[in-house]
């Protein structure tokens, strides 16, 4: 079955950086739409970024300072994000489906278990 493994997450000061990186297994499984998400404590689970072979997405919150990038060879997406401040820490998810209104709607098939980022 589809898994999804998210590494990088961790603490870091603000205006640091860090760099998420997803997993998708097994290497068999293609899927055109990977996406980043994220959720504060006590609020709903935002898309930040996405990335399809035709365009990319980005919440307005990271515009700018974050930036989505796949490596279709080795299977992984990547969410690069400099300029943290603490409105930056959440439960960071990857996610991934075949259709990009599917990752937009925030209802995407599969979903890693998270990886925590904490700015302060």
């Amino acid at each position: 079955h589809v898994q999804l493994v998210e590494s990088g997450g961790g603490s870091v000061q603000a205006g640091g950086s860090l760099t998420l990186s997803c997993r998708v297994s097994p290497p068999t499984y293609s899927s055109p739409c990977m996406a980043w998400f994220r959720q504060p404590p006590g609020k709903v689970r935002e898309a930040v970024a996405a990335i399809d072979p035709d365009r990319s997405y980005y919440a307005e919150s990271v515009r700018g300072r974050f930036a989505i990038s796949r490596d279709s060879h080795e299977n992984t997406v990547d969410l690069q994000m400099n300029s943290l401040t603490p409105e930056d820490s959440a439960m960071y998810y990857c996610a991934a489906d075949r259709t990009w209104g599917n990752i937009l709607r925030g209802t995407p098939n599969y979903w890693g278990q998270g990886t925590q980022v904490t700015v302060s």
